[in-house]
């Protein structure tokens, strides 16, 4: 029994000296057996490299150098365009159903607030008076001839202020993207003798587009009466111009923007390029408002979407806005 509590205590010494020597600091090197990378010769950024003429340890990688994963020799599928720079007419993915959806998705995602559920260029942010530069519709004759490579380089990298998605948007869903953009125009341009295949009542279909129609111009005609006499000014139609974005694509000043400046605009004459030409009256700049592709200026481009939605009260105040840029 004298041995057994002999024993005991002695371990009770010995656990106690240990746990007194918690804390206590060593002068001697830590055992390190398995030294790995942790004193390797290598230079800390920003340091002194003897070995360059210019000192740098911080090198630019060799010439043609590609991070792994990062090869992108394939220009028609990465860029968008062929070995000759020109943009491809073709997806360069097998077209199927669960393709067009995942183009659906992101679509809906990254495009719908801005370009519309149907690609009319009526989303939530254009409809919305936040005084962005209308996103122009689908639905038109540019935006049919547009080679698929030319709409997929517009996601990837942006097109006059639409920001490049390069960043956010994999290749492969840009290309779905560019898929679900034809898909929308097909389903707005489906002809009767096509539809007549299906299991569809396009009496009932053209009777609702009707009723569709017939509601809108009875709320226009309501939302024109509840305006009652609209002002027209100059001063109304500046304030017009900056809250529709007018003023990112035509400057004031004679300034060479996206499209004509409005300096000295109004009773100009204006050569398109069809080799027409004509005075820059009321008739015309509201026309050029409206429907910008009738009549295209030499030397830009038809990128203007159309200002439809304006009143014909808002239409003539900016024309007299323009006016007063005007010395004719």
């Amino acid at each position: 029994m004298k041995l057994n509590t002999a024993k005991i205590c002695a371990l009770l010494l010995i656990s106690v000296m240990l746990m007194s020597c918690r804390g206590q600091k060593s002068e001697k090197p830590p055992i390190h057996p398995q030294l790995n990378m942790d004193f390797q010769e290598r230079f800390n950024a920003q340091q002194e490299n003897r070995f360059f003429a210019d000192g740098r340890s911080m090198r630019m990688p060799v010439e043609g150098t590609v991070a792994r994963g990062q090869l992108r020799h394939d220009t028609a599928l990465y860029e968008g365009v062929d070995e000759t720079g020109e943009y491809t007419n073709e997806i360069p993915f097998d077209i199927t159903e669960s393709f067009l959806y995942r183009g659906q998705d992101m679509y809906q995602v990254y495009c719908q607030m801005c370009h519309g559920g149907t690609g009319n260029g009526q989303g939530i942010i254009m409809t919305g008076g936040y005084g962005y530069v209308p996103a122009p519709t689908f639905h038109r004759e540019a935006s049919y001839d547009m080679p698929d490579g030319e709409i997929y380089s517009a996601i990837a990298y942006g097109i006059r202020n639409m920001p490049g998605y390069a960043s956010q948007i994999k290749v492969e869903d840009r290309w779905a993207i560019v898929a679900y953009v034809r898909a929308l125009q097909r389903s707005q341009n489906v002809p009767e003798s096509e539809m007549e295949q299906y299991d569809v009542d396009l009496a009932q279909l053209l009777q609702e587009d009707e009723a569709r129609r017939a509601r809108e111009a009875e709320l226009a005609e309501q939302r024109a009466a509840a305006r009652g006499e609209e002002e027209i000014s100059a001063e109304r139609g500046e304030q017009l111009v900056v809250r529709n974005a007018c003023n990112a694509c035509h400057s004031d000043d004679g300034t060479r923007l996206v499209g004509p400046t409005f300096k000295d605009l109004y009773g100009a004459e204006r050569n398109f390029t069809d080799g027409t030409s004509a005075i820059a009256d009321e008739e015309y700049l509201i026309e050029s408002i409206v429907e910008p592709g009738a009549k295209i200026v030499e030397g830009y481009d038809n990128v203007m979407a159309p200002y439809d939605y304006l009143s014909d009260g808002e239409l003539q105040s900016i024309v007299e806005y323009i006016k007063t840029l005007s010395d004719n």
